[in-house]
Protein backbone atom coordinates (compact mmCIF):
# COMPACT_ATOMS: atom_id res chain seq x y z
CA UNK A 1 0.00 0.00 0.00
CA UNK A 2 1.22 3.17 -0.61
CA UNK A 3 0.27 6.95 1.15
CA UNK A 4 -0.13 10.24 -1.19
CA UNK A 5 -1.01 13.31 0.60
CA UNK A 6 -1.54 12.12 3.84
CA UNK A 7 -4.15 9.56 2.16
CA UNK A 8 -3.84 5.86 2.50
CA UNK A 9 -4.21 4.19 -0.91
CA UNK A 10 -6.63 1.12 -0.55
CA UNK A 11 -5.60 -2.62 -1.98
CA UNK A 12 -8.46 -1.92 -4.75
CA UNK A 13 -11.50 0.06 -5.72
CA UNK A 14 -13.43 -2.69 -4.87
CA UNK A 15 -12.21 -2.05 -1.20
CA UNK A 16 -13.87 1.73 -1.82
CA UNK A 17 -17.19 1.90 -0.05
CA UNK A 18 -18.13 5.28 -1.45
CA UNK A 19 -17.06 4.75 -5.05
CA UNK A 20 -18.99 1.43 -4.91
CA UNK A 21 -21.93 3.32 -4.02
CA UNK A 22 -21.70 5.71 -6.46
CA UNK A 23 -20.85 3.24 -9.26
CA UNK A 24 -24.31 1.52 -8.24
CA UNK A 25 -26.13 4.88 -8.23
CA UNK A 26 -24.58 5.76 -11.45
CA UNK A 27 -25.23 2.19 -13.34
CA UNK A 28 -29.05 2.06 -12.31
CA UNK A 29 -29.66 6.05 -13.87
CA UNK A 30 -27.23 4.72 -16.84
CA UNK A 31 -29.72 1.85 -17.67
CA UNK A 32 -32.54 4.34 -17.71
CA UNK A 33 -31.42 6.75 -19.71
CA UNK A 34 -30.42 4.35 -22.59
CA UNK A 35 -33.93 3.01 -22.63
CA UNK A 36 -34.54 7.17 -22.86
CA UNK A 37 -31.86 6.83 -25.66
CA UNK A 38 -34.03 5.26 -28.01
CA UNK A 39 -37.43 5.81 -26.73
CA UNK A 40 -37.12 9.74 -27.26
CA UNK A 41 -36.72 10.00 -30.72
CA UNK A 42 -39.19 6.86 -31.22
CA UNK A 43 -41.79 8.97 -29.38
CA UNK A 44 -40.90 11.94 -31.75
CA UNK A 45 -41.52 9.36 -34.49
CA UNK A 46 -44.15 7.27 -33.85
CA UNK A 47 -46.44 8.97 -31.98
CA UNK A 48 -46.05 12.90 -33.18
CA UNK A 49 -44.54 11.42 -36.45
CA UNK A 50 -41.89 14.01 -36.33
CA UNK A 51 -40.54 15.08 -39.87
CA UNK A 52 -36.67 14.46 -40.64
CA UNK A 53 -35.50 18.51 -39.54
CA UNK A 54 -37.35 18.27 -36.35
CA UNK A 55 -35.69 15.02 -35.02
CA UNK A 56 -32.32 16.52 -36.03
CA UNK A 57 -33.61 19.76 -33.59
CA UNK A 58 -34.79 17.40 -31.26
CA UNK A 59 -30.69 16.05 -30.83
CA UNK A 60 -29.54 19.91 -31.01
CA UNK A 61 -31.42 20.32 -27.92
CA UNK A 62 -29.81 17.44 -26.26
CA UNK A 63 -26.34 18.70 -26.51
CA UNK A 64 -26.68 22.92 -26.58
CA UNK A 65 -26.89 23.14 -23.52
CA UNK A 66 -22.90 22.00 -22.96
CA UNK A 67 -22.53 25.14 -24.97
CA UNK A 68 -24.99 27.51 -23.88
CA UNK A 69 -24.36 26.60 -19.84
CA UNK A 70 -21.49 24.12 -19.85
CA UNK A 71 -18.89 26.85 -18.54
CA UNK A 72 -21.10 28.56 -16.15
CA UNK A 73 -22.02 25.28 -14.65
CA UNK A 74 -18.38 24.67 -14.77
CA UNK A 75 -17.30 27.74 -12.64
CA UNK A 76 -20.48 27.18 -10.01
CA UNK A 77 -19.31 23.33 -10.03
CA UNK A 78 -15.87 24.43 -8.45
CA UNK A 79 -17.18 26.89 -6.08
CA UNK A 80 -19.89 24.34 -4.09
CA UNK A 81 -19.76 20.55 -3.36
CA UNK A 82 -20.11 18.54 -5.87
CA UNK A 83 -22.25 15.47 -4.58
CA UNK A 84 -25.03 18.74 -4.07
CA UNK A 85 -25.10 19.50 -7.69
CA UNK A 86 -25.20 16.03 -8.83
CA UNK A 87 -28.68 15.14 -6.32
CA UNK A 88 -30.16 18.47 -7.46
CA UNK A 89 -29.14 17.40 -11.29
CA UNK A 90 -30.86 14.13 -11.13
CA UNK A 91 -33.88 14.99 -9.36
CA UNK A 92 -34.73 17.76 -11.83
CA UNK A 93 -34.28 14.91 -14.31
CA UNK A 94 -36.27 12.67 -12.95
CA UNK A 95 -39.17 15.18 -12.41
CA UNK A 96 -38.83 16.18 -16.10
CA UNK A 97 -38.29 12.82 -17.76
CA UNK A 98 -41.32 11.73 -15.64
CA UNK A 99 -43.84 14.53 -17.20
CA UNK A 100 -43.86 13.10 -20.66
CA UNK A 101 -45.39 9.74 -20.26
CA UNK A 102 -47.79 11.71 -17.92
CA UNK A 103 -48.32 14.67 -20.34
CA UNK A 104 -49.03 11.85 -23.48
CA UNK A 105 -51.38 9.82 -21.60
CA UNK A 106 -53.09 13.16 -20.92
CA UNK A 107 -53.32 14.09 -24.42
CA UNK A 108 -51.57 16.98 -24.16
CA UNK A 109 -48.03 15.65 -25.63
CA UNK A 110 -46.80 17.90 -28.60
CA UNK A 111 -43.49 18.44 -30.38
CA UNK A 112 -43.21 21.56 -28.78
CA UNK A 113 -43.61 20.71 -25.66
CA UNK A 114 -41.37 17.44 -26.18
CA UNK A 115 -38.37 19.94 -27.43
CA UNK A 116 -38.54 22.13 -23.90
CA UNK A 117 -38.24 19.21 -22.17
CA UNK A 118 -35.96 17.79 -23.99
CA UNK A 119 -33.72 20.95 -23.65
CA UNK A 120 -34.03 21.45 -19.59
CA UNK A 121 -33.00 17.68 -19.18
CA UNK A 122 -30.05 18.14 -21.32
CA UNK A 123 -29.40 21.13 -18.95
CA UNK A 124 -29.81 19.13 -15.83
CA UNK A 125 -26.89 16.41 -17.80
CA UNK A 126 -25.08 19.60 -18.44
CA UNK A 127 -24.66 20.03 -14.93
CA UNK A 128 -24.13 16.23 -13.57
CA UNK A 129 -21.77 15.37 -15.97
CA UNK A 130 -19.58 18.37 -15.31
CA UNK A 131 -19.97 17.36 -11.62
CA UNK A 132 -19.29 13.83 -11.63
CA UNK A 133 -16.05 14.28 -13.94
CA UNK A 134 -14.59 16.66 -10.70
CA UNK A 135 -16.16 14.21 -8.25
CA UNK A 136 -14.80 10.71 -9.25
CA UNK A 137 -11.23 12.11 -8.25
CA UNK A 138 -12.49 12.92 -4.53
CA UNK A 139 -13.47 9.33 -3.77
CA UNK A 140 -10.41 7.87 -5.09
CA UNK A 141 -7.76 9.63 -3.54
CA UNK A 142 -4.79 7.77 -5.18
CA UNK A 143 -4.15 9.06 -9.30
CA UNK A 144 -3.15 5.83 -10.44
CA UNK A 145 -6.39 4.27 -10.03
CA UNK A 146 -8.22 6.95 -12.37
CA UNK A 147 -7.95 4.49 -14.64
CA UNK A 148 -9.26 1.58 -13.23
CA UNK A 149 -12.34 3.71 -11.75
CA UNK A 150 -12.92 5.11 -15.70
CA UNK A 151 -12.82 1.89 -17.01
CA UNK A 152 -15.46 0.57 -14.32
CA UNK A 153 -17.51 3.50 -14.90
CA UNK A 154 -17.05 2.85 -19.48
CA UNK A 155 -17.78 -0.85 -18.89
CA UNK A 156 -20.78 -0.20 -16.83
CA UNK A 157 -22.22 2.64 -19.19
CA UNK A 158 -21.50 0.20 -22.40
CA UNK A 159 -23.34 -2.24 -20.36
CA UNK A 160 -26.14 0.44 -19.99
CA UNK A 161 -25.62 0.94 -23.89
CA UNK A 162 -26.33 -2.96 -24.50
CA UNK A 163 -29.58 -3.77 -22.20
CA UNK A 164 -31.22 -0.29 -22.61
CA UNK A 165 -31.69 -0.14 -26.03
CA UNK A 166 -33.33 -3.90 -26.36
CA UNK A 167 -34.96 -3.22 -23.13
CA UNK A 168 -36.28 0.20 -24.63
CA UNK A 169 -37.60 -1.50 -27.51
CA UNK A 170 -39.68 -4.27 -26.09
CA UNK A 171 -41.13 -1.38 -23.85
CA UNK A 172 -41.61 0.72 -26.77
CA UNK A 173 -43.57 -2.42 -28.47
CA UNK A 174 -45.61 -2.82 -25.14
CA UNK A 175 -46.40 0.44 -24.07
CA UNK A 176 -45.63 2.74 -26.32
CA UNK A 177 -42.53 5.49 -26.57
CA UNK A 178 -43.53 8.02 -23.89
CA UNK A 179 -44.71 5.18 -21.30
CA UNK A 180 -41.66 3.32 -21.67
CA UNK A 181 -39.37 6.59 -20.65
CA UNK A 182 -41.37 6.32 -17.24
CA UNK A 183 -38.80 3.72 -16.08
CA UNK A 184 -35.56 6.13 -16.68
CA UNK A 185 -37.44 8.65 -13.66
CA UNK A 186 -37.50 5.59 -11.24
CA UNK A 187 -33.52 4.94 -12.18
CA UNK A 188 -33.14 8.83 -11.43
CA UNK A 189 -34.30 8.39 -8.10
CA UNK A 190 -32.42 5.41 -7.05
CA UNK A 191 -29.17 7.58 -8.37
CA UNK A 192 -30.13 10.09 -5.82
CA UNK A 193 -30.78 7.43 -3.18
CA UNK A 194 -27.29 6.45 -3.74
CA UNK A 195 -25.54 9.84 -4.00
CA UNK A 196 -26.72 10.58 -0.54
CA UNK A 197 -25.50 7.66 1.09
CA UNK A 198 -21.81 8.68 0.31
CA UNK A 199 -20.25 9.40 3.47
CA UNK A 200 -16.60 10.69 1.46
CA UNK A 201 -16.47 14.37 2.62
CA UNK A 202 -15.54 17.04 -0.32
CA UNK A 203 -12.92 19.79 0.86
CA UNK A 204 -14.57 23.04 0.89
CA UNK A 205 -14.05 25.02 -1.83
CA UNK A 206 -11.79 28.02 -1.50
CA UNK A 207 -13.69 31.50 -0.80
CA UNK A 208 -14.86 32.90 -3.73
CA UNK A 209 -16.34 36.48 -2.65
CA UNK A 210 -13.72 37.92 -5.06
CA UNK A 211 -13.44 36.44 -7.66
CA UNK A 212 -14.98 37.42 -10.68
CA UNK A 213 -17.17 34.78 -12.75
CA UNK A 214 -15.60 35.99 -16.07
CA UNK A 215 -12.29 35.73 -14.70
CA UNK A 216 -12.72 32.25 -13.62
CA UNK A 217 -14.54 31.50 -17.26
CA UNK A 218 -11.67 32.80 -18.78
CA UNK A 219 -9.21 30.39 -16.72
CA UNK A 220 -11.09 27.48 -17.70
CA UNK A 221 -11.17 27.92 -21.34
CA UNK A 222 -7.31 29.40 -21.10
CA UNK A 223 -6.12 26.41 -19.33
CA UNK A 224 -7.58 24.14 -22.42
CA UNK A 225 -6.45 26.39 -25.15
CA UNK A 226 -3.02 26.43 -23.61
CA UNK A 227 -2.22 22.80 -22.73
CA UNK A 228 -1.89 20.95 -26.16
CA UNK A 229 -3.23 17.10 -25.05
CA UNK A 230 -6.80 18.63 -23.70
CA UNK A 231 -7.11 20.99 -26.72
CA UNK A 232 -6.64 18.30 -28.70
CA UNK A 233 -9.04 16.27 -26.69
CA UNK A 234 -11.72 19.15 -27.03
CA UNK A 235 -11.23 19.34 -30.89
CA UNK A 236 -11.50 15.95 -31.72
CA UNK A 237 -14.08 15.07 -29.50
CA UNK A 238 -16.35 17.75 -30.64
CA UNK A 239 -15.84 16.61 -34.25
CA UNK A 240 -16.40 13.04 -32.94
CA UNK A 241 -19.57 14.04 -31.63
CA UNK A 242 -20.70 15.99 -34.66
CA UNK A 243 -20.46 12.73 -36.72
CA UNK A 244 -22.24 10.38 -34.50
CA UNK A 245 -24.61 13.63 -33.91
CA UNK A 246 -25.09 13.32 -37.51
CA UNK A 247 -25.43 9.60 -37.88
CA UNK A 248 -27.49 8.32 -35.12
CA UNK A 249 -30.89 9.88 -35.51
CA UNK A 250 -30.60 9.57 -39.48
CA UNK A 251 -29.49 5.69 -39.23
CA UNK A 252 -32.84 5.37 -36.51
CA UNK A 253 -35.06 7.12 -39.10
CA UNK A 254 -33.20 5.07 -42.00
CA UNK A 255 -33.68 2.14 -40.99
CA UNK A 256 -37.59 2.45 -39.27
CA UNK A 257 -39.03 4.76 -42.48
CA UNK A 258 -36.98 3.11 -45.15
CA UNK A 259 -35.76 -0.09 -44.19
CA UNK A 260 -38.92 -1.06 -41.82
CA UNK A 261 -37.02 -2.01 -39.34
CA UNK A 262 -39.12 -3.44 -36.20
CA UNK A 263 -38.47 -0.63 -33.00
CA UNK A 264 -37.82 -4.09 -31.06
CA UNK A 265 -35.48 -5.67 -33.87
CA UNK A 266 -34.14 -1.82 -33.95
CA UNK A 267 -33.05 -1.82 -30.09
CA UNK A 268 -32.07 -5.25 -30.01
CA UNK A 269 -29.28 -4.27 -32.78
CA UNK A 270 -28.21 -1.01 -30.75
CA UNK A 271 -28.11 -3.50 -27.22
CA UNK A 272 -26.01 -6.06 -29.01
CA UNK A 273 -23.58 -3.46 -30.69
CA UNK A 274 -23.51 -1.78 -27.58
CA UNK A 275 -21.85 -5.02 -25.90
CA UNK A 276 -17.93 -4.23 -28.16
CA UNK A 277 -18.40 -1.10 -24.83
CA UNK A 278 -18.64 -3.36 -22.36
CA UNK A 279 -15.21 -5.40 -23.75
CA UNK A 280 -13.64 -1.91 -24.16
CA UNK A 281 -14.36 -1.01 -20.93
CA UNK A 282 -12.68 -4.38 -19.48
CA UNK A 283 -9.64 -4.50 -22.00
CA UNK A 284 -8.70 -1.22 -21.71
CA UNK A 285 -6.90 -0.64 -17.99
CA UNK A 286 -4.88 -3.53 -19.97
CA UNK A 287 -4.26 -2.30 -22.86
CA UNK A 288 -2.78 1.01 -21.60
CA UNK A 289 -0.58 -1.22 -19.24
CA UNK A 290 0.63 -2.94 -21.80
CA UNK A 291 1.08 -1.20 -25.14
CA UNK A 292 1.96 2.18 -26.56
CA UNK A 293 -0.65 4.72 -25.21
CA UNK A 294 -0.81 7.25 -28.64
CA UNK A 295 -1.27 3.47 -30.52
CA UNK A 296 -4.20 2.65 -28.21
CA UNK A 297 -5.87 5.82 -28.87
CA UNK A 298 -5.14 6.00 -32.77
CA UNK A 299 -6.35 1.83 -33.22
CA UNK A 300 -9.34 2.66 -31.00
CA UNK A 301 -10.54 5.60 -33.03
CA UNK A 302 -10.24 4.04 -36.49
CA UNK A 303 -11.97 1.29 -34.97
CA UNK A 304 -14.88 3.58 -33.42
CA UNK A 305 -15.57 5.31 -37.07
CA UNK A 306 -14.77 3.49 -40.31
CA UNK A 307 -17.15 0.39 -39.90
CA UNK A 308 -19.69 3.29 -39.86
CA UNK A 309 -19.50 3.24 -43.75
CA UNK A 310 -21.65 -0.13 -43.48
CA UNK A 311 -24.77 1.69 -42.01
CA UNK A 312 -25.47 3.17 -45.53
CA UNK A 313 -23.97 0.65 -47.73
CA UNK A 314 -25.46 -2.54 -46.39
CA UNK A 315 -28.34 -4.56 -48.56
CA UNK A 316 -30.49 -7.17 -48.55
CA UNK A 317 -32.75 -8.97 -46.42
CA UNK A 318 -33.86 -7.57 -42.47
CA UNK A 319 -31.71 -10.73 -40.87
CA UNK A 320 -28.52 -9.53 -43.43
CA UNK A 321 -28.93 -5.79 -42.75
CA UNK A 322 -29.21 -6.32 -39.20
CA UNK A 323 -26.31 -8.56 -38.78
CA UNK A 324 -23.95 -5.56 -40.67
CA UNK A 325 -25.92 -3.23 -38.64
CA UNK A 326 -25.06 -5.01 -35.31
CA UNK A 327 -21.28 -5.45 -36.63
CA UNK A 328 -21.36 -1.39 -37.27
CA UNK A 329 -21.98 -0.78 -34.15
CA UNK A 330 -20.37 -3.28 -32.08
CA UNK A 331 -17.17 -1.85 -33.58
CA UNK A 332 -18.36 1.46 -32.86
CA UNK A 333 -18.64 1.14 -29.15
CA UNK A 334 -15.78 -0.65 -28.73
CA UNK A 335 -13.73 1.87 -30.17
CA UNK A 336 -15.31 4.48 -28.54
CA UNK A 337 -15.62 3.37 -24.81
CA UNK A 338 -11.98 2.94 -25.40
CA UNK A 339 -11.19 6.67 -26.47
CA UNK A 340 -13.65 7.63 -23.97
CA UNK A 341 -11.34 6.00 -21.23
CA UNK A 342 -8.07 6.95 -22.33
CA UNK A 343 -9.02 10.97 -22.74
CA UNK A 344 -10.66 11.02 -19.57
CA UNK A 345 -7.92 10.33 -17.47
CA UNK A 346 -5.81 11.83 -19.51
CA UNK A 347 -7.53 15.07 -18.91
CA UNK A 348 -7.64 14.29 -15.25
CA UNK A 349 -4.30 13.69 -14.96
CA UNK A 350 -3.43 16.82 -15.97
CA UNK A 351 -5.52 19.17 -14.64
CA UNK A 352 -5.13 20.38 -11.16
CA UNK A 353 -8.20 19.39 -9.03
CA UNK A 354 -8.99 23.24 -8.48
CA UNK A 355 -9.66 23.44 -12.17
CA UNK A 356 -11.35 20.36 -12.83
CA UNK A 357 -14.69 21.81 -12.92
CA UNK A 358 -14.19 24.29 -15.20
CA UNK A 359 -11.62 22.11 -17.07
CA UNK A 360 -14.40 19.77 -17.75
CA UNK A 361 -17.01 22.29 -18.80
CA UNK A 362 -15.22 24.31 -21.15
CA UNK A 363 -13.52 21.05 -23.00
CA UNK A 364 -17.85 19.77 -22.96
CA UNK A 365 -18.66 23.10 -24.16
CA UNK A 366 -16.63 22.70 -27.03
CA UNK A 367 -17.20 18.90 -27.64
CA UNK A 368 -20.72 18.92 -27.54
CA UNK A 369 -21.29 22.65 -29.03
CA UNK A 370 -19.89 21.10 -32.08
CA UNK A 371 -21.51 17.69 -31.85
CA UNK A 372 -25.03 20.00 -31.13
CA UNK A 373 -24.59 21.06 -34.98
CA UNK A 374 -24.77 17.39 -36.56
CA UNK A 375 -28.20 16.64 -35.58
CA UNK A 376 -29.35 19.94 -37.78
CA UNK A 377 -26.98 19.25 -40.40
CA UNK A 378 -27.91 15.91 -41.31
CA UNK A 379 -31.79 17.20 -40.85
CA UNK A 380 -31.06 19.68 -43.63
CA UNK A 381 -29.45 17.65 -45.70
CA UNK A 382 -31.90 14.42 -45.29
CA UNK A 383 -34.96 17.21 -46.10
CA UNK A 384 -33.11 18.11 -49.28
CA UNK A 385 -31.09 15.09 -50.36
CA UNK A 386 -32.85 12.32 -48.72
CA UNK A 387 -32.32 10.05 -45.78
CA UNK A 388 -29.93 7.24 -47.14
CA UNK A 389 -28.20 10.13 -49.03
CA UNK A 390 -27.55 12.30 -45.72
CA UNK A 391 -26.34 9.11 -43.66
CA UNK A 392 -23.45 8.31 -46.50
CA UNK A 393 -22.27 11.64 -46.34
CA UNK A 394 -21.82 11.69 -41.92
CA UNK A 395 -20.09 8.09 -42.03
CA UNK A 396 -18.33 9.14 -45.24
CA UNK A 397 -17.02 12.16 -43.41
CA UNK A 398 -16.28 10.67 -40.45
CA UNK A 399 -13.96 8.29 -41.97
CA UNK A 400 -11.67 11.12 -43.45
CA UNK A 401 -11.93 12.86 -39.78
CA UNK A 402 -10.57 9.73 -38.29
CA UNK A 403 -7.51 10.14 -40.59
CA UNK A 404 -6.90 13.73 -39.79
CA UNK A 405 -7.28 13.28 -36.09
CA UNK A 406 -4.90 10.31 -35.99
CA UNK A 407 -2.49 11.70 -38.00
CA UNK A 408 -2.29 15.44 -36.25
CA UNK A 409 -3.40 14.35 -32.98
CA UNK A 410 -0.28 14.79 -29.96
CA UNK A 411 -2.22 12.49 -27.91
CA UNK A 412 -1.51 9.55 -30.81
CA UNK A 413 2.35 10.37 -29.65
CA UNK A 414 1.82 9.57 -25.92
CA UNK A 415 4.30 6.88 -24.75
CA UNK A 416 2.22 6.66 -21.02
CA UNK A 417 -0.23 8.30 -19.05
CA UNK A 418 0.78 12.27 -17.74
CA UNK A 419 1.74 12.76 -14.84
CA UNK A 420 -0.94 13.63 -12.07
CA UNK A 421 -1.09 17.70 -11.55
CA UNK A 422 -1.33 19.29 -8.49
CA UNK A 423 -2.85 22.98 -7.19
CA UNK A 424 -0.41 25.54 -6.12
CA UNK A 425 1.24 24.95 -2.51
CA UNK A 426 0.50 28.39 -2.03
CA UNK A 427 -2.49 29.90 -3.79
CA UNK A 428 -2.10 33.55 -4.72
CA UNK A 429 -4.92 35.90 -3.97
CA UNK A 430 -8.07 35.09 -6.26
CA UNK A 431 -8.28 38.67 -7.23
CA UNK A 432 -5.04 38.55 -9.06
CA UNK A 433 -4.95 38.63 -12.89
CA UNK A 434 -1.63 37.38 -13.04
CA UNK A 435 -1.83 34.95 -10.48
CA UNK A 436 -4.73 33.48 -12.06
CA UNK A 437 -2.68 33.46 -15.72
CA UNK A 438 -0.27 31.05 -13.55
CA UNK A 439 -2.48 28.75 -12.11
CA UNK A 440 -4.27 27.76 -15.27
CA UNK A 441 -0.80 27.00 -17.15
CA UNK A 442 -1.04 23.41 -18.44
CA UNK A 443 1.78 20.82 -16.85
CA UNK A 444 3.85 19.36 -17.76
CA UNK A 445 3.61 16.21 -19.84
CA UNK A 446 5.68 12.93 -20.46
CA UNK A 447 8.15 12.49 -23.24
CA UNK A 448 6.41 12.10 -26.75
CA UNK A 449 7.48 9.23 -28.95
CA UNK A 450 9.18 9.86 -32.25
Amino acid sequence: MTARDGVVARRSLWHNRDFLTFWSGETLSLFGAQITVLALPLTAVLTLDARPEQLGVLRFLQMVPYLLFGPLFGVWVDRHRRRTAMIGANVVRMVLIGLIPVLAGLGQLNMPLLLMITFCVGMGAVLFDISWMSFVPTLIRDPEYLVDANSKLAATSATADAAGPGVAGALVNLLTAPVAMASNAVTYLGSVISLLLIRTEETPPPATAKRRIRTELAQGFRFVAGNHLVRWIALVGGLANFFLSATQPMFILFAVREQHIPSSVLGLIFSIGACGGIIGGIVCRRLISRLHLGRVYAGALCVAFVPALLLPAASGPTIVLGALYTVAWFLGSLGLTTVNIVIMSVRQNVTPPSLLGRMNAAVRAVMFGLGALGGPVAGLIAATAGVHEALWISTGCSGVFVLCGVALSPLTRLCAMPEAATDPADPADPTDEAADLARSRPPSVPEMAD
